[in-house]
């Protein structure tokens, strides 16, 4: 359980967020890979709220494309490497980044997973957003299209990081200083697509933001 949900945060795919706030420092008629080095240098933590989806292709028979899972939650990080995903509906998880160990903690289960944060990380696309990587280690970056006022572009994998990642395409795209749209897509043409809204950014954040103890009782699991 612990695999699939970590998979899934770590193949975000963010879409438009009229309500996020941009970056005092940014621009929004720069280039989108212009926006997006800018994002990773000056916003050094954000939180929000997003929408998840995940979608497949339609299958022989059908008329169109099926929803796969839907869910809402919380999201906070600090770079280099911290960050919170709090699912609350349809079930209450979060996966918590505290930059050595991921815990996955699950409610309805009583359940707290644990395991070393390592440097599988260091290619995700939670380090895409949350992380302190350097982009162009791990990615070419391509100018897409104009899509509606969002600008996008495209992080094509470099050599030996294909075979690290459980997606063949991942999409940026770029609105006033903010990542609002990430597309990530699968080799069997799944996507998940998250919407984050309600975006404030360089906030202040507590000591306990990245902590996190379970309640007497729970279950540990630790994952080497």
């Amino acid at each position: 359980m612990f695999k699939l949900f970590l998979v899934s945060l770590l193949s975000l795919i963010v879409v438009a967020a009229p309500q996020a706030q941009t970056p005092s420092t940014q621009k929004p008629n720069l280039d989108a890979i212009t926006q997006f080095k800018s994002f990773l240098v000056n916003v050094k933590n954000a939180e929000g709220d997003f929408a998840q989806q995940q979608i497949r292709p339609a299958k022989q028979g059908e008329a169109q494309a099926k929803d796969l899972r839907k869910s809402q939650g919380y999201f906070v990080f600090q770079r280099p490497g911290q960050f919170v995903w709090e699912t609350k509906k349809p079930f209450e998880q979060k996966v918590i980044a505290d930059g050595n160990q991921l815990l996955l903690w699950d409610k309805d289960l009583n359940q707290l997973t644990s395991r070393p944060a390592g440097q599988g990380l260091a290619a995700s696309p939670a380090a895409i957003l949350f992380g302190n990587t350097s982009i162009d280690d791990h990615f070419d970056l391509i100018l897409g299209e104009d899509r509606g006022g969002v600008l996008w572009l495209e992080l094509k994998p470099k050599g030996g990081e294909k075979r690290d990642m459980p997606y063949s395409r991942i999409g940026v795209g770029m609105k006033d200083g903010l990542p609002v749209g990430l597309e990530l897509h699968d080799n069997l043409g799944t996507v998940v697509l998250i919407n984050l809204s309600k975006i404030k950014t360089n906030i202040t954040l507590g000591p306990q933001t990245f902590k996190f103890s379970p309640p007497t009782g729970a279950e540990v699991f630790k994952v080497k």
